[in-house]
């Protein structure tokens, strides 16, 4: 017997016999896959709603998209609580965040690094990681989890919330992990949005030159478009200056992160909660890597580059909105005065030590 279908072409009855079976196996994997999504769609439907409204808000009363995606975030915790939007927000939080912080690479070049010269360049990683190490030292001093330590000095030392967004994925979790993540991003948004006035004022009392204040403006503020408005708010020259240094802070996030998975690993702190052991160098820093060196090499075209930057930050900033949905304001607020004391004191420290440096090399 012969079946035809529309087209004409004929289809026996063993091959049809063939395309069923085909179809009764592989069709409960695709419905698994299907109801998997909607599973997770819900919760990033969600968490991008609220980062376009954050977007909204930035774009027309100024206030940084990052901070009104965390607190608006916030203010809808109850839906990570229980319902439909809870796996979602747990893979926004999770999965988007690193997918973000991946795609971060297309914004670093071997000709950024170089074109400080070796001296500014020295003081910045020096000052990454004398940064950290303070954090570190004075979580310990202030009785506060070294885990806490390290987050916020390394958002302090490298890029603000993208860093502390990268640095939290890496560390191992406990029962504070995402109250901290949120008090950091929090606290760097902030200090940053202060910095951004202050900083300029600072350096025009201190007579340093277009040059000296965008390697202070790009060393010390912590959020990249907060360096960028400073820097802009002097002059042009300042403003190149101001990113071009910020651009070498955040080179760093790959080889520190990358740094701090080995040492925990070293140390058995890694996180085993997903029941298998998770890898020596985490993939979304092997993906920072590799767009890392593609773009170093010329090889992406800079529409390209600036495409994909724009998708990282609004990875992040959807991230960020689905962390900020997981953790409840009260217990925020148990955080306490230790721990803001030790993100300030991380603060005053890189100053001192790029204006010190400026004295040096500038």
């Amino acid at each position: 017997m012969k079946l035809f279908v529309a087209v004409g072409t004929p289809i026996s009855s063993n091959q049809l016999s063939n395309i069923g079976y085909a179809y009764m196996t592989i069709s409960p994997i695709i419905d698994k896959r299907v109801a998997q999504w909607n599973k997770l769609f819900a919760g990033f439907a969600v968490s991008a709603i609220v980062a376009v409204t954050a977007q909204f808000f930035s774009e027309h009363y100024g206030a940084p998209a990052m901070l009104m995606a965390l607190l608006l975030g916030i203010a809808f915790n109850f839906l990570s609580e229980e319902g439909n939007c809870v796996h979602g927000i747990s893979f926004t939080a999770k999965t988007v965040l690193r997918f973000g912080v991946a795609l971060l690479g297309v914004r670093i070049s071997a000709e950024l690094i170089v074109g400080l010269g070796p001296e500014l360049i020295g003081m910045i990683i020096v000052g990454v990681f004398l940064t950290i190490g303070l954090g570190f030292v004075i979580a310990k001093l202030l009785g506060r989890n070294w885990r806490l330590g390290l987050l916020t000095g390394g958002s302090v030392a490298i890029c603000g919330a993208s860093a502390a967004m990268a640095i939290a994925a890496v560390l191992p979790k406990n029962q504070y992990s995402e109250r901290n993540l949120v008090f950091t991003v929090l606290s760097v948004t902030l200090l940053s949005t202060f910095a951004m006035v202050l900083y300029p004022i600072i350096a025009e009392s201190l007579a340093l030159s277009p040059v000296a204040t965008g390697v202070f403006l790009g060393g010390t503020i912590h959020d990249v478009a907060q360096v960028v408005g400073a820097g802009f708010s002097v002059s042009q020259e300042t403003g190149d200056t101001a990113t071009l240094v910020k651009l070498i802070r955040v080179c760093m996030l790959a080889p520190v992160v990358l740094l701090f998975a080995i040492v925990i690993r070293a140390k058995g702190l890694e996180d085993n909660s997903e029941g298998s052991r998770p890898p020596l160098v985490p993939s979304f820093i092997i993906g920072f890597l590799i767009l890392a060196t593609i773009n170093s090499l010329g090889l992406i075209p800079e529409s390209v580059a600036q495409f994909f930057s724009d998708v990282s930050r609004w990875a992040l900033l959807i991230a960020i909105a689905a962390v900020g949905m997981k953790t409840s304001l009260r217990r925020m607020l148990d955080v306490g005065g230790q721990a803001v004391l030790l993100i300030v004191l991380e603060t005053v420290f890189i100053v001192g030590f790029v204006l010190a440096g400026l004295s040096l090399f500038v």
